[in-house]
């Protein structure tokens, strides 16, 4: 593995954590939406990782060093949260309430959202720790031939 081929893995890290926190802050600011574009409560967004060019770990163990091991991650899907319920309250004078007077609310949780933003915020920074010790071995390694 070259030394831009690690730096690419930590950058591919940094993009996708940072695109975590865009969709973690588009939760948290429409933790009271009753009413997206179709006329249905928002729904929370989520996002799904994958190991981008993987090489099969019987190849890796084989020898096939030469060959990459992993070149980072990426984001796969953004999907809507089907697995959390929605919110349900009781309130008859909401424009949007039914029948019987109860609004759905999205399925976002405040403080379930600030721990992803803090767990995504401290793997953003492990990146770019991972991302600056990288470039100061480069350094070193220029400085050699002095």
């Amino acid at each position: 593995m070259s030394v831009i081929d690690a730096m690419n893995i930590s950058a591919s890290g940094m993009t996708a954590q940072r695109l975590r926190m865009d969709v973690i802050s588009q939760n948290i600011a429409n933790v009271n939406t009753t009413r997206d574009e179709n006329g249905n409560p928002y729904k929370r967004k989520i996002l799904v990782f994958e190991e981008r060019n993987t090489t099969p770990f019987a190849q890796v163990l084989g020898g096939k060093m030469s060959e990459k091991a992993g070149s980072g991650v990426k984001v796969t899907e953004i999907k809507a949260d089907d697995k959390t319920p929605m919110k349900v309250v009781y309130d008859p004078s909401h424009p949007d309430a039914n029948e019987e007077g109860y609004v759905t609310y999205p399925n976002v949780n405040t403080v379930t959202e600030m721990a992803n933003m803090i767990d995504a915020s401290r793997a953003y920074e492990a990146n770019i720790t991972a991302f600056n010790s990288i470039k100061s071995m480069a350094l070193k390694g220029l400085e050699i031939g002095k």
